[in-house]
């Protein structure tokens, strides 16, 4: 699932804010997800990235999971793709001091996570390998109904779908396939898969696409290596969304 509104989406110029948390209507758009949500009840673990928008848009959107006790997993693979500030996270130090009233679960993000180097740099290679990563570490929990609270440039990386992730609406929010508070489901393609990939359900995408004809592997292929290209000289995986 993608996060609620942040002050970041409200203008370019917010980009320059760092790991900031959400609006007023974001808080809201979470409070209507939340009861709209219609698979509250089933779900098993949640997981979200460390940014604050994320943490908070887990909070308040899976309230009803909350209150019967999961407690949420934060997952610094899922971080958002780029080094702006507004996509660069706090300290670890400066999260636990604001998490500590809240169930929140902060045991795998150590020092550097934020640093943007190295595992956690803003290029496709390292981005695809820390998808992986994610995918891979979810496989392996024994839940089976999870949710995942992450980035829409990140999301395209995770599910290797790349349909509309060049997509232009005119607001600060384009260039990802997703919009805030949009959720989809996934179920992993093959048990012996080794990069763990994952594919959409036929609800999730009939809900969202109609009968719709999906991508075949080779055009999703192509569109992946057109945004990487794109990424290459500044105007994907670098740009702030949501």
């Amino acid at each position: 699932m993608l996060s609620i509104q942040g002050y970041h989406n409200l203008s370019v110029a917010n980009h320059s804010l760092h790991d900031p948390s959400l609006t007023p209507y974001g808080e809201e758009q979470c409070r209507h997800l939340a009861q709209h949500f219609p698979y509250h009840k089933s779900v098993q673990l949640l997981v979200a990235s460390p940014l604050r928008r994320t943490i908070y848009t887990t909070l308040l959107a899976f309230e009803p999971e909350v209150k019967r006790g999961l407690k949420i997993i934060t997952l610094p693979e899922i971080q958002e793709t780029s080094d702006t500030p507004c996509d660069t996270g706090s300290d670890i130090g400066v999260l636990k001091k604001e998490m500590a009233d809240k169930p929140v679960d902060l045991s795998m993000v150590s020092e550097g996570w934020n640093s943007k180097q190295g595992k956690w740099a803003p290029d496709a290679k390292a981005i695809e390998a820390r998808a992986r990563e994610a995918r891979k570490w979810l496989k392996a929990r024994p839940e089976k109904e999870i949710v995942l609270v992450t980035h829409g440039g990140f999301l395209h990386y995770f599910t290797e779908d790349w349909d509309d992730s060049g997509k232009s609406n005119g607001t600060p929010d384009e260039g990802t396939g997703w919009s805030n508070t949009e959720y989809r489901s996934y179920k992993f393609k093959d048990e012996k898969d080794e990069d763990a990939s994952l594919i959409e359900t036929t609800e999730s995408r009939e809900r969202r696409r109609g009968t719709e004809k999906p991508l075949s592997k080779t055009e999703r292929r192509e569109l992946e290596l057109t945004q990487h290209r794109e990424g290459e000289n500044g105007d994907f995986q670098i740009q702030s969304k949501v």
